[in-house]
């Protein structure tokens, strides 16, 4: 069965949606969560102030959906990189290590961190297609012992978070992330030893962000 065309008045609001968060990703690139303001992210997406709370009930819903679209794009850049590596167990090393430095170290992702059970549940769905593909190719491979891979990735996702907080908000320091790294690759079930010498290698840069352009 085909799936019925998207009509005029989804298509509309779809744009209006991709427009807001569009505008509020570049505010909130521009000043951080906090500066920005929804008065200026209707007038920069040329919109009424009141039409952005008919799809956002507040800042913070359209903070968290400008989050979820940075998290896909950063999945997506982690993907360039990793797709040169040929071992697996290193692909999920590079991504988990990544996400960590990004989320202690973007002010939109930062200022986010607060709502640590609503951002670890964003994380979950959107990275874990990436992720769960990455944990079952790793133990395909015989370098993880998952059996359970949607399970390791929602544990981990939350530590992520978690470990994240702690170090934004000065509970942990920033020199934490490699034994943080270490500690989630274990439970992996990689062992100890391994675990440090995959939290160790080299790690290529990223390719620049995209700008958003909507579903």
């Amino acid at each position: 069965m085909t799936e019925p065309a998207e009509g005029r008045v989804a298509r509309r609001q779809r744009r209006n949606r991709d427009a807001l968060i569009a505008a509020a990703r570049d505010i909130m690139t521009e000043k951080g969560v906090e500066g920005a303001t929804m008065l200026e992210i209707a007038e920069r997406a040329d919109m009424g102030a009141g039409t952005v709370y008919n799809y956002f009930r507040s800042k913070d819903d359209l903070a968290i959906a400008v989050l979820e679209t940075l998290m896909h794009d950063l999945a997506l850049r982690i993907e360039q990189v990793t797709n040169t590596f040929e071992d697996p167990a290193q692909v999920y090393a590079f991504g988990i290590r990544t996400v960590l430095d990004t989320a202690t170290g973007d002010v939109r992702w930062a200022q986010m961190l607060n709502r640590s059970e609503v951002i670890a549940d964003a994380m979950f769905h959107r990275m874990g297609p990436f992720a769960i593909r990455d944990l079952r190719l790793a133990s395909q491979a015989g370098r993880f012992e998952v059996s359970n891979a949607e399970l390791v990735w929602r544990l981990t996702t939350h530590a992520l978070i978690g470990a994240s907080l702690a170090i934004t908000t000065g509970q942990l320091p920033a020199s934490a992330s490699d034994q943080i790294i270490v500690r989630l690759l274990c439970m992996t079930g990689i062992g100890a030893n391994a675990a440090v010498e995959l939290a160790a290698r080299p790690r290529p840069a990223l390719s620049p962000e995209p700008a958003y352009r909507g579903a």
